[in-house]
């Protein structure tokens, strides 16, 4: 099994052959360049080279064209006639292949579906989501904190929504536990929910959830699986794609083992339109993805970011990626101008030519390229002709992408939806609970006729506690009757609300997310 990826080589006007260190794949790296230029070529062939080398990959197809890597290229393909003269350039010996591959789709459609729960996005990367300011999401935080105290699992928005309910219901007791919870707070985070939920992101939560080992698997032969999410859906709304595969890359940080410096990474994870994820993103996120690039290379992950620019990614994150695929940048403004320049100077520079007139002269296929060398020293900057693919250019059949799918054993995994006893289920039995108690309690009418019997003085007993608060109180009746039906006590008071907006369903205990020990929360 080779140790390094063939990127590409030289030719006349060219330089080396460049190519990717197995040992410094979880380094991280860079696609980038404008439209056109040949991002898509690259992404796929790094791919495929991790693949062959028996290293796992997942990476989202944004535009519908990376599925190829499940077919083999062809002699008949109308490009194999360059693919074969760009190959004798840059001396290699092309020869065409499939590459196992295992499609996701959050809706279910385009492959199996992939689902977290709401327990698990967390609090902070769900106000993210739904685009809520510190207020809202000051409240969202009390709704998980009161659901971990009162055994409430999140599975589903469903669970989150009927907590809300329980929280709109009693947000006078439970601010004086927890600090102030207004109703417009209330009411915004669940206008946002409805968004949420009308754009189909029922679908990205609940169970079964998934579990990571399934992105880490090889095949009979030892290649790396490439897990490819269908993503042309889910970009109709970039705050939902950048937010999920944030908490994909989180959850990999959190759940992997130290490994330390691999001979190859044990997965490449492969974030496409990256600005997404930092496009009017709080200090403390981005914050936070920095410690997440830094760190999860030593769980033997690596990260390539692929973007139009280098510029949209901050140069705190910019300057811990050590691979780098730079195609065509143009420069029509002053803007792209500093750019161009900024992207060139991010490069160990080469005597022979300018690098930023180089990155402008490239054409399609062509690149800058830089790489890590021997001791983990960036590579002088070098112009480079990409390698064509060994799999199929663009799109396959979608027969064939289906038949690629029933023959997945995820399938029996994850294709038939669970619902677990949860939040929603809990709130609704301790509602009917109270009803059915409180109708039991109530004295029977009076025989006709009868004169009406005076009111008995109310005495209060000891409050519910919850979470250690005091929520409510409950009234009590003299002992000459029966318990008042008409308590007000936490549980029985909700009922009067909860019973006519809930339905049933069954889930599982609250496991805190993954990212309430990785943002603090």
């Amino acid at each position: 099994m080779t140790d390094s990826i063939f990127v590409g080589g030289g030719g006349p006007g060219y330089g080396t052959a460049q190519s990717l260190l197995l040992k410094y794949g979880n380094r991280h790296g860079l696609i980038a360049g404008a439209t056109g230029t040949g991002k898509t070529v690259t992404l796929q062939i790094l791919a495929e080279g991790f693949s062959a080398a028996g290293v796992p990959v997942f990476m989202a197809d944004v535009k519908g064209d990376l599925s190829g890597v499940g077919a083999a290229g062809s002699t008949g393909q109308k490009l194999n006639e360059a693919f074969q003269k760009r190959a004798a350039t840059i001396g290699l010996d092309l020869q065409y292949r499939t590459f196992p591959v295992t499609f996701w789709d959050i809706w279910g459609q385009n492959g199996h579906p992939i689902r977290a729960t709401v327990a698990e996005m967390g609090p902070l990367l769900l106000a993210r989501m739904l685009e809520l300011n510190d207020t809202q999401e000051g409240v969202l935080n009390v709704a998980f904190r009161l659901a971990d105290e009162e055994q409430l699992p999140i599975l589903d928005l469903k669970d989150l929504q009927a907590l809300l309910v329980f929280v709109s219901e009693h947000a006078d007791e439970i601010s004086k536990r927890y600090g102030l919870v207004s109703a417009t707070s209330i009411a915004a985070i669940q206008r946002q929910l409805l968004v949420l939920e009308n754009q189909g992101a029922v679908a990205m939560f609940g169970e079964p959830a998934l579990d990571l080992a399934d992105l880490m698997r090889l095949d009979a032969n030892g290649a790396g699986m490439i897990n490819l999410l269908s993503a042309e859906k889910l970009m109709l709304n970039p705050q939902l794609y950048a937010t999920f595969l944030l908490w994909l890359l989180s959850e990999l940080f959190e759940t992997l083992p130290e490994v330390g410096d691999p001979d190859r990474p044990k997965l490449v994870f492969f974030f496409d339109e990256a600005h997404l994820l930092f496009t009017d993103a709080p200090k403390a996120l981005i914050s936070k993805v920095e410690q997440v690039a830094r760190l999860i290379r030593s769980k033997g992950v690596g990260v390539y970011f692929i973007s139009q620019n280098p510029a949209d990614i901050p140069e705190v994150i910019l300057g811990q990626l050590g691979n780098r695929v730079q195609h065509g940048l143009r420069a029509f403004t002053p803007k792209d101008q500093k750019d161009l320049t900024q992207a060139a100077q991010t490069y160990r520079p080469n005597p022979a030519f300018d690098t930023a007139k180089a990155i402008q002269e490239v054409g399609t296929g062509e690149a800058v390229t830089s790489f890590l060398q021997d001791k983990g020293v960036p590579g002088v900057v070098e112009r480079t002709l990409i390698r064509p693919p060994s799999s199929q250019l663009g799109p396959i059949d979608p027969a064939a992408r289906q038949a690629i799918v029933a023959a997945s054993p995820m399938g029996a995994k994850y294709n038939t939806p669970i619902d677990r006893d949860s939040a929603y289920e809990r709130l609704q039995a301790r509602a009917q609970q109270a009803a059915s108690q409180a109708a039991q309690a109530a004295p029977p009418p009076p025989p006709p006729g009868a004169a009406p019997q005076a009111p008995q003085p109310t005495t209060y007993s000891h409050a519910r506690q919850i979470g250690g608060g005091a929520i409510g109180a409950t009234r009590v009746q003299p002992a000459a009757r029966a318990p008042a039906s008409r308590s007000d006590s936490l549980t029985e008071a909700f009922a009067k609300s909860f019973v006519r907006q809930i339905g049933t369903r069954s889930g599982q205990a609250v496991v805190r997310g993954i990212l309430g020990g990785l943002f603090g929360r």
